[in-house]
């Protein structure tokens, strides 16, 4: 293999983290931020880009923290190296509510698309990059624009998606149309399209956007059951708006809403 060889094991259920084992001089690379603990004689050092081997020189590592700018990623990345002489552990959070998802690429043909903010962590070796998407409509109305992450390599990486993850194995010609929020990845063999809701009805009040993603098999996706952006919509919602808890969890509170009571 050409990437580092990792151990790791999944703990929790919805707010899950990994362990990561690491044997003398492996190395894993995390997005900044994401670490939640590691042994004694773990190096910690923060990079341009992706520390991959296809990154040499200056310019190789400033194009790769370019293309993670462009992803809206952070411009930075950790690597954890053990140093010491034993096996060593290194753990990373999740960031909001859903599952890890550990992705093995040499069993995915090396290549997996992902939206911008699903990597996690991986072995070190595996290449991030930016995989655009050449149909305009796809570009425009995809949810994840022309960009989305691009994770290369044989190695070991590790997603994160909100809520439950299904993984549906397409085949050859079948077809799936998913809300757009709602695809976490797919294998690179996977076509994908963005398809218009039809009807105006639909469209303006059926609740589930205007676009659905499009995807044709062959190929393996992901999909996740809430987007961090969908929580995060509703959690917005539910705030007051003019300071203060309104108790909308009760009666009451939602009868004062109603008359513009002052219950101070």
């Amino acid at each position: 293999m050409n990437n580092h060889e990792i151990d790791y094991k999944l703990y929790g259920d919805d707010m899950q983290f990994v362990e990561v084992e690491l044997d003398p001089q492996e190395t894993v690379i995390a997005e900044a931020g994401s670490l939640m603990m590691m042994d004694d004689g773990i190096k910690m050092e923060t990079i341009f880009g992706d520390g991959s081997s296809s990154q040499g020189g200056l310019i190789g590592k400033l194009i790769g923290a370019g293309k993670r700018v462009i992803t809206g990623e952070s411009l930075f990345m950790t690597t954890f190296t053990n140093e010491g002489s034993g096996k060593k552990h290194v753990s990373f959070a999740s960031p909001y509510p859903g599952k890890i998802v550990p992705m093995d690429l040499s069993e995915l043909n090396g290549k997996l698309i992902c939206q911008k903010d699903a990597f996690l962590a991986s072995a070190k070796g595996v290449s991030l990059g930016i995989e655009f998407q050449r149909k305009l409509g796809t570009g425009f109305f995809g949810g994840e624009g022309f960009i989305m992450q691009k994770l290369e390599g044989d190695g070991m990486a590790f997603i994160h998606a909100g809520g439950t993850i299904h993984k549906k194995e397409l085949s050859h010609g079948e077809i799936i149309r998913v809300d757009t929020g709602c695809l976490v990845a797919m294998t690179g063999e996977v076509d994908y399209n963005i398809e218009f809701v039809g009807g105006v009805k639909t469209a303006m009040f059926g609740g589930e956007g205007v676009f659905l993603a499009t995807l044709k098999g062959p190929g393996t996706v992901w999909i996740q059951s809430l987007p961090f952006s969908r929580l995060a919509s509703r959690v917005f919602a539910a705030m007051p708006h003019n300071g203060g808890s309104k108790g909308e969890g009760s009666v009451t509170g939602g009868l004062f809403d109603i008359l513009g009571g002052d219950r101070r």
